[in-house]
């Protein structure tokens, strides 16, 4: 049986304070032995350097980790440097992404598309980087048709992206589905489900308007109904999220990608209830 690969996924630290919790957090989630640790890059570049810092200090500390690189703001020449600079501290894994303009945000950068991104790091880098991409089981926001959406898939992976992270979802049939039509699409890389811990209602509905993941009538009419008490939300939340996971699990998902939001509680235990070893 081929080992499933489980990740966690970090947001670079913007204060002192936060660098410090992120440290703690950390040394908590790497105890769950994860197979790599992420760090997401913020809109239009803002948050390179801590990015960057962040990913390096992960490596330090013994464990695989993965920046994220977007092509919003990004030149080919600064595209180039961080691939470089990542390189030559042995870093063997990126997240490849178009990335969102924040507002009032001008340019596009020179890369307007995922696939371009890809093509550029593996002219630059051959096979030296492990790139992975993103994927949308419930369609990306901002596409055209699902259609469009899955042919946009397609083409990061024509570009070289060795697998895909899927956009969190709360519908295991959306995720099953998206894999059968990118199969029949020829594509066969492995796509790892991205996992959101619910532990606050008004924060998930948020996130979930901006990156168009739909939660269920059922599950947003039971999260409401509890107001402010946190430790019910909670506790639903793990019982909705680890349910997801056992039929993913069962219908013989790659792999997951847990969105910790720098918190170690709600992703510990996930993993502790799936059980989950990484390889």
């Amino acid at each position: 049986m081929t080992q499933k690969n489980f990740s966690i996924e970090f947001f670079p630290p913007k204060t002192p304070e936060g660098v410090e919790k992120l440290r703690a957090t950390r040394a908590k989630l790497a105890e769950l032995n994860p197979k790599y640790f992420s760090v997401t890059f913020g809109a239009g570049g803002s948050t390179q350097k801590g990015t960057l810092e962040t990913v390096l200090e992960i490596k330090r500390e013994g464990h695989d980790a993965a920046p994220h690189l977007s092509c919003v703001g990004g030149t080919r020449e600064s595209i180039r440097a961080i691939l470089n600079e990542y390189k030559s501290n042995g870093i063997r894994r990126v997240v490849a992404l178009r990335g969102d303009l924040p507002s009032g945000y001008g340019g596009a950068g020179e890369f307007r598309y995922a696939n371009e991104l890809v093509e550029f790091i593996r002219a630059e880098t051959g096979d030296w980087f492990h790139i992975e991409v993103a994927a949308y089981p419930e369609m990306h926001p901002q596409a055209k048709s699902p259609q469009d959406d899955l042919q946009n898939f397609v083409r990061k992976v024509n570009a070289g992206a060795n697998a895909a992270i899927t956009q969190y979802f709360y519908n295991a049939d959306a995720y099953f589905r998206f894999v059968d039509e990118a199969r029949k699409a020829g594509v066969n890389v492995p796509v790892v489900a991205g996992i959101m811990p619910i532990t606050n209602y008004s924060q998930l509905m948020r996130f979930s308007e901006m990156c168009g993941a739909e939660i269920p009538r059922w599950v947003r009419l039971k999260l409401a109904s509890y107001g402010d008490d946190t430790e019910s939300i909670k506790a639903f939340g793990l019982d909705v999220v680890t349910g997801l996971c056992e039929r993913l699990l069962a219908g013989g998902v790659p792999g997951m990608h847990f969105y910790s939001l720098n918190q170690a509680a709600a992703t510990t235990a996930l993993w502790k209830r799936l059980n989950l070893s990484a390889g």
